[in-house]
């Protein structure tokens, strides 16, 4: 028992010495100039929602916004098989669509830019602007390529606009906004940062989206990306969803491309395309070791087009091409994303690397010519302006001449026709169709064919 005592004795006496200490130690703090910091894990970098002003850049862009409604009048047959078996029961009736979309005012006497998929087909188009002003809009021009419409409505007075910006000047990791009428809620903002610039979407590298996480849903199309100034760095395009709703991601077709394309509808009708008139391909590890150059980044010309600017200009096979004017050049997508920002006849100075010295040389950009291409004997062309306006169509392809033995006898009715879709894949021109055509095995296809007086049908061939 005396062990015992003596133990928790001593236990007491331990317990009050560490009290005590703690006491002394929090008290001496409490005198001292000396402050102990808490743990910092986050870095304040400046840059987070709470210290950046977005209220005039939304305030000055919501107006310069506006709401797009397309209707689309289409006849359709009230009983279709009585119509196929020819018993008099058929007849027609006409159904309206009606889809709805953005579009940003960029003048203030009434230019609208919005998306081609907004606005195609459309028999009567619709503007609504933020004060609720309705007008009936005109459609200029089209460019189905990059996914752009030009509108224009008529107005006693003059209309807010939105500015155009720098969207080459943009970085990764910047604020913007995206303003628009996802599912007819009008005027709605939602911030976001630029996440890549010049993703390429449809692997033929002719587009160069903006990818941004700004929350954008159907509705959205057409509308505004801006950055924290209020200057117009975008037009909101599509979204990267399986649910059709936003999952994180969202594009936007850059504000230098939109500018070139809207100037060349006003000016000439129709887009003016530039190239450079060279093939190759971009540069990384593996392929520089199959090349066999040092380089890593850039461009590489493996071969050149006759009678190009390139060509003329005295570019060579085996030239890496690492910038144009002032753009680094890394790959592919900055090549075209910058040409797709010129005309034919613009001088660009193309800085390439040949036999390891660096050599400035300036290219005039030539006309991009009307591509043609063969399948299955069948020659197929692009469609020029003169098609686009007769049978009001944005996409397609011509068959311009019939070699195949066993479509000769039915040439008189199938040359000049348009090809729609091919195995149900729209024929939007000849780069897409030739670059679905060169993945099938067999000669083999659905074609859906519109001729000159409008008629369309299905052929298998």
């Amino acid at each position: 028992m005396k062990k015992l005592g003596s133990l928790l004795l001593l236990s007491l006496f331990s317990g009050a010495i560490t009290l005590g200490a703690y006491k002394l130690f929090f008290d001496s703090q409490e005198n001292s100039s000396i402050t102990v910091a808490a743990p910092n894990y986050a870095k304040n970098v400046g840059l987070s929602a709470e210290t950046v002003d977005f209220t005039a850049a939304a305030e000055n862009t919501v107006h310069s916004v506006v709401h797009v409604k397309n209707m689309t009048t289409q006849r359709v047959y009230r009983d279709p098989f009585a119509y196929m078996f020819g018993n008099g029961r058929g007849g027609t009736q006409e159904q309206t669509q009606i889809g709805t979309g953005s579009g940003v005012i960029i003048s203030e006497d009434g230019f609208i830019v919005t998306n081609n998929h907004v606005i195609q087909n459309a028999n009567e188009l619709e503007i609504t602007l933020n004060d609720n002003r309705t007008f009936k809009a005109k459609l200029i021009g089209t460019d189905s390529k990059m996914d752009i419409a030009l509108l224009k409505i008529e107005s006693d007075e003059k209309l807010p606009f939105a500015i155009f910006g720098d969207s080459d000047a943009m970085k990764v990791g910047e604020w913007v906004l995206a303003v628009g009428n996802p599912y007819n809620l009008t005027s709605t903002v939602t911030a976001g940062i630029v996440s890549a610039k010049a993703r390429d979407l449809t692997n033929n590298g002719i587009q160069s989206f903006i990818q941004t996480d700004a929350a954008v849903n159907p509705g959205n199309s057409g509308g505004a990306l801006v950055n924290t100034r209020g200057e117009l760095i975008g037009i909101n395009t599509m979204i990267s969803s399986q649910t059709g709703s936003y999952v994180g991601y969202s594009f936007a077709v850059p504000s230098n491309i939109t500018r070139k394309i809207v100037e060349d509808l006003m000016q000439f009708g129709n887009v003016q395309r530039g190239v450079l008139g060279i093939e190759g391909r971009e540069l990384n590890t593996n392929t520089s070791d199959e090349l066999g150059t040092s380089l890593s980044k850039g461009f590489y010309v493996s071969g050149i087009t006759q009678k190009s600017g390139a060509e003329k200009a005295g570019l060579k096979k085996g030239d890496v091409i690492t910038k144009l004017d002032d753009k680094m050049i890394t790959g592919f997508k900055d090549l075209t994303s910058y040409i797709n920002t010129k005309r034919p006849n613009d001088v660009v100075n193309v800085t390439v690397i040949r036999n390891d010295n660096e050599k400035i040389i300036p290219v005039k950009l030539t006309k991009r010519e009307l591509l043609t291409i063969e399948f299955n004997q069948i020659e197929l062309a692009d469609i020029d302006e003169n098609d686009k306006k007769a049978l009001n169509l944005d996409y397609g392809v011509k068959i311009s001449k019939i070699n195949n033995p066993e479509l000769i006898q039915y040439q008189d009715q199938l040359l000049g026709g348009i090809i729609l879709s091919i195995d149900g894949k729209k024929a939007i021109d000849i780069s897409t169709v030739s670059s679905y055509l060169n993945t099938k095995k067999t000669n083999r296809a659905q074609y859906k064919i519109m001729m000159e007086n409008g008629q369309v049908f299905s052929v298998i061939f």
